[in-house]
């Protein structure tokens, strides 16, 4: 079956409430979508979130990467050769992850679709009998003042949320503050992540971690202490730490991965669809971790309905992946989407409808010509 159309759209929904991290502040998610159609008519539905701060991807070199190289190189291919369009798109341009996702995304909906499969099954395959129909995600906690973090967290317990993600990353003694006060806000039972992306010198992470170990704050995990680049200093920060170390933006590619875990720099690792470039490499990872038996999680980037569910997929299809941090939607303020995985507060249910499960993406298209 012929790859026929490529064309991209895009679309904007408000947070519940801004987005705050270590990099950046965000209020809104404006993503691009990619509609990509067979010759039978057949659609499939991918997105790319513009994250320059980590991937490196702005709106428009994400355009521009489809529309000069990605499309033009895949069009007119044989969608039952999967391999070999992935293989076209990964070599047609270096880099640009997030745009190789959004077509990736697209590919395996429009995949799945003409197996008359749900994606998680058809990803399963790889690991028999792992095939899972409910995920539990986290919540993420801005990083704010103390008080309204505590307010925060005391919303997301409510409304039945039982792991938090806590950003932190803008000042150590403060870090400590933050958590020690919405672990007492919350009590004991409540998980708590701690995810300082990339915001921590290697000597202020280990100061701050042994900080909340002494305090015996009960800390999960904390993700990405150090700059993504630095892997001396996140092999220095796992090896001087009790709580396990869950690298993020460390790890974009299998040799990422290999890397991290033939250096043992760190415990974890967070995959992302968007720093893999899609599903098709995010499965290696998955292999990879497997044979060395460390455990992933599954996360996303500021992402709407269509990304974050493609992850929820491949969560539900490797036994590798045991935690996920796929909270996007529930950030959302509107689903404008029809069809898909249900997101019910913490709580990711998945159907049996045929590849990702999104019917209808109300934006609108242009085909690239």
């Amino acid at each position: 079956m012929k790859i026929e159309k490529i064309s991209l759209g895009y679309i904007n929904i408000p947070l519940v409430t801004p987005f705050k991290t270590a990099l950046r502040t965000v209020n809104s998610v404006n993503d691009l979508i990619v509609k990509i159609e067979t010759e039978d008519g057949t659609v499939g539905y991918g997105e790319a979130p513009p994250t320059a701060v980590i991937t490196g991807d702005t709106k428009e070199s994400i355009e521009a990467a489809i529309r000069g190289y990605i499309a033009p190189s895949i069009r007119g291919m044989d969608l039952d050769e999967l391999d070999a369009v992935m293989e076209k798109m990964e070599t047609c341009i270096a880099k640009n992850t997030s745009a190789k996702a959004a077509v990736d995304i697209a590919l395996y909906d429009l995949y799945a679709k003409r197996k008359g499969m749900p994606l998680f099954r058809l990803l399963a395959e790889k690991d028999p009998g792992q095939a899972r129909t409910r995920l539990e995600t986290d919540l993420t906690i801005s990083v704010n003042d103390t008080e309204e973090m505590v307010r925060d967290s005391l919303r997301a317990v409510g409304q039945g949320f039982r792991i938090l993600k806590v950003k932190v990353g803008k000042g150590g003694s403060r870090d400590v503050e933050r958590i020690r006060e919405i672990r007492r806000a919350v009590g004991p039972e409540i998980v708590i992540r701690v995810d300082a992306n990339q915001g921590w010198t290697k000597e202020e992470a280990v100061r701050t971690i042994r900080a909340m170990e002494d305090e015996n704050l009960g800390i999960e995990l904390v993700e990405q202490p150090v700059s993504g680049h630095d892997f001396k200093g996140l092999k220095y920060v796992t090896e001087q730490v009790n709580t396990p170390i869950l690298a993020d933006e460390a790890v974009f590619s299998v040799e990422d991965a290999e890397r991290i875990i033939e250096e043992r720099a760190a415990d974890l690792i967070n995959i992302k669809l968007m720093k893999t470039g899609g599903i098709h490499n995010a499965q290696k990872i998955c292999d990879l971790a497997q044979k060395q038996d460390v455990r992933c999680m599954i996360g996303c980037m500021l992402e709407s309905k269509v990304a974050v569910s493609a992850g929820a997929h491949l969560a539900a299809a490797r036994s590798c992946v045991t935690m996920a941090d796929l909270d996007g939607p529930s950030l959302c303020s509107i689903d404008p989407y029809q069809g898909g995985p249900v997101y019910q507060g913490p709580e990711i249910l998945l159907s049996e409808e045929s590849g990702i499960g999104i019917v209808n993406v109300p934006v609108t298209f242009e085909e690239i010509s």
